[in-house]
């Protein structure tokens, strides 16, 4: 069905004048939807989620609908402490009553409230931007301690788990488009050993995780400086967006992936990969935020991962890149052809920036 249409079934005031597509997500189709009643106007998010991305939507529903009650809750009770005014995208009901519309073939679509007065960046901008990242993060994982994982369904099954990356790694290995690819392309070839000789670091959290020396939480799944709001006057943090990957997992794998992208100014697609590397003042602003709400959290774990978390997930997602580009680029869309290959030597590139100063990083995370 068409935004448009879909906008004019949930319950705003007023009519929609205006449904444009909206922002640079990857995954869901979304929209910025102005509804007029009278002279007054109101902005609403549109969205259609996809069940090819998402097995069961209605599972991420459910899950945001606990979330939201809970972050209303606590936001409410801490707002006259609060140095600032949190914000997250609420659900916005169907004029029947439903938090979202289902389609015949299982797509559904969903309306959210829109955040006034703040925006993302999908880089970071200096030190206090990586500071209110990391400040965002650790008031997200302070807020959603209290939660039970049993509270909260899966919503993207195998997210953010390596032995189930590392599985499917093995069997595009064994495809013979996989193997003729891996002896034309020397490039690939070293990829493939490079990250072979790194599994026991990918594997760090998930072996942790099953000796007991982590634990299950709410985690976030995706905590991009992109996902980060910024008030557009005060230059603070003021909420976490895209909350569709929210869900029983590891805080060390938002930690993890946050510092990856944040302290990393080259990006994903860099122009060189020379360009790429951890940047240790951007590290360290990004603890210093974060560390300042993790440390009035009542239960930190027995044990420090961060280090690991860092590389960890800097060797997953290039693992992931690797991966689709063996496979026929099935997962990660591309432009032209050997991106994901090239997107995994970034990673990996990244990653052996993260090995030679682990003693610097160790000392910063130490702090936490």
């Amino acid at each position: 069905m068409r935004a448009d249409l879909i906008a004019s079934e949930f319950s705003l005031p007023g009519q929609p004048v205006a449904v444009r597509p909206f922002g640079a997500g990857n995954i869901n189709d979304t929209y910025l939807a102005i509804f007029r009643d009278g002279r007054n106007e109101q902005p609403a998010i549109i969205q259609k989620i996809r069940r090819k991305i998402f097995p069961e939507p209605a599972i991420i529903m459910h899950n945001l609908r606990e979330l939201s009650e809970h972050l209303q809750k606590s936001l409410s009770a801490n707002a006259a402490q609060a140095d600032r005014a949190w914000k997250f995208p609420e659900i916005i009901k169907t004029k029947k009553g439903a938090d979202f519309i289902a389609e015949p073939e299982g797509d559904i679509w969903r309306a959210l409230t829109f955040i006034p007065g703040a925006q993302t960046y999908e880089s970071v901008q200096s030190l206090a931007h990586a500071f209110e990242v990391g400040l965002v993060l650790g008031h997200f994982h302070r807020t959603v301690e209290p939660l039970p994982t049993t509270q909260f369904k899966l919503a993207l099954p195998g997210f953010h788990q390596a032995p189930q990356y590392w599985a499917n790694f093995e069997a595009v290995l064994q495809q013979p488009s996989a193997q003729a690819m891996l002896k034309i392309l020397p490039s690939a070839q070293i990829a493939k050993e490079f990250i072979v000789a790194r599994k026991g670091s990918l594997l760090a959290l998930s072996d942790a995780l099953a000796k007991g020396k982590l634990k299950l939480s709410i985690s976030h799944g995706d905590p991009k400086a992109g996902n980060v709001m910024i008030d557009n006057e005060t230059g603070r943090g003021v909420g976490l967006i895209d909350l569709d990957t929210v869900q029983p997992g590891l805080r060390e794998h938002d930690f993890g992936d946050a510092a990856r992208s944040l302290c990393n100014p080259a990006g994903e697609d860099p122009a060189n990969l020379g360009d790429v590397g951890l940047d240790l003042e951007l590290l360290k602003a990004f603890i210093d935020g974060y560390k300042i709400e993790v440390s009035q959290m009542q239960n930190r774990g027995s044990e420090n991962f961060y280090y690991e978390a860092i590389l960890g997930m800097t060797l997953e997602l290039g693992l992931r890149f690797l991966t689709d580009h063996l496979a026929g680029d099935r997962y990660f869309k591309v432009r032209k052809p050997g991106q994901n290959l090239y997107r995994a030597q970034a990673q990996f590139r990244l990653a052996e920036t993260i090995e030679k100063q682990e003693k610097e990083i160790r000392e910063l995370v130490r702090t936490i």
